[in-house]
């Protein structure tokens, strides 16, 4: 990881001050890394030890920093990991344009790695992201969204880039048609997982460790499974007022209406629902790798597919 903090140093570099200040800021906020982290890990799962790796993850960090940047202006962010987003310290029109330069870049160092099938799995992955973006769009304020549609949405939005950073891993050391699947499997599931927790840490997670309030995806409008889940169970009434607060949400009584509706959700059991929903998606993470010849990134990858719904923050 510290070979991909020195390339993305050094490939954040523009002769244009704001691009470089407003990338280092979101780059340097703390995150997880988790993309890149589970490329390198694959690739050791798979013997393959070529310092193109460290490049390619450095792209799927600019990938999924370029994602962030374009999120947190379509959701009208202003924290994100407990500090101030880009858009509200730089504006709006800043961080789109910061955005595009990330993904541009991203792109000129896939090209450096003269593999058209890199390319191809890292431009379909892009444009499947793009999709689940308008994807999630559409369905704002929709009462109505089911189960499937919540998941295509994330398995697009999210899963997408840790399917590419798997399949990446696999392509890199040549591995064989079954085991790339395998590994795109693995990331597919353990990207859903991470995003099921995600939502379900947002109604219940301690706003003070995730650097957001809680309740914001119901602030957004957005439909989660904890809300689905809580409609599908509740009596009459009760869901009546989630589908309220979803459709017409009302600035003035949010705060009061979501104290109901947690009580909603726990009263339905929602979140331990939605706990076991990601937990199935963990165990089909690690089932995908069990043919994997036993190492230390193998025994990695299970932790981290553990890791994933149990997590705090």
């Amino acid at each position: 990881m510290a070979r991909v903090d020195a390339v993305i140093a050094q490939r954040l570099s523009s002769d244009v001050p704001l691009v470089s200040q407003i990338s280092n800021y979101i780059i340097s906020a703390g995150g997880k890394r988790l993309r890149p982290a589970l490329l390198l890990l694959m690739s050791g799962a798979l013997s393959y030890t070529s310092s193109h790796k460290y490049q390619l993850a450095a792209v799927v960090e600019f990938i999924h920093t370029a994602t962030l940047l374009h999120d947190d202006v379509v959701d009208e962010s202003t924290l994100r990991r407990g500090r101030p987003t880009a858009n509200e310290s730089f504006g709006n029109a800043a961080s789109v344009l910061v955005g595009d330069f990330l993904y541009s870049r991203a792109f000129q160092m896939m090209v450096e790695c003269g593999s058209m099938r890199v390319m191809s799995i890292l431009a379909e992955a892009t444009n499947v992201i793009a999709e689940g973006e308008v994807l999630q769009l559409m369905n704002m304020h929709d009462a109505s969204l089911n189960e499937a549609a919540y998941l295509r949405v994330i398995r697009s939005k999210t899963a997408k880039l840790f399917e590419a950073s798997a399949r990446l891993a696999a392509v890199l050391a040549g591995s064989d048609e079954a085991t790339e699947e395998a590994c795109a499997t693995y990331g597919q599931a353990l990207g859903t997982a991470f995003q099921v927790i995600d939502d379900a840490l947002d109604y219940e997670g301690d706003a003070s460790r995730m650097g957001k309030n809680l309740g914001d995806d119901l602030r957004e409008g957005k439909v989660t499974l904890p809300l689905i889940i809580a409609m599908q169970r509740a009596n009459s009434e009760d869901a009546a007022l989630i589908r309220q607060a979803i459709e017409q949400p009302d600035e003035m009584r949010l705060e009061q209406q979501l104290q109901s509706i947690l009580g909603v959700i726990h009263r339905t059991e929602a979140l331990q629902a939605t706990h076991e929903a990601a937990r199935r998606e963990s165990e089909r993470a690690s089932a995908a790798i069990q043919a994997l010849p036993h190492s230390i990134y193998k025994s990695a990858l299970l932790q981290l597919s553990e890791q994933s719904v149990s997590r705090m923050a």
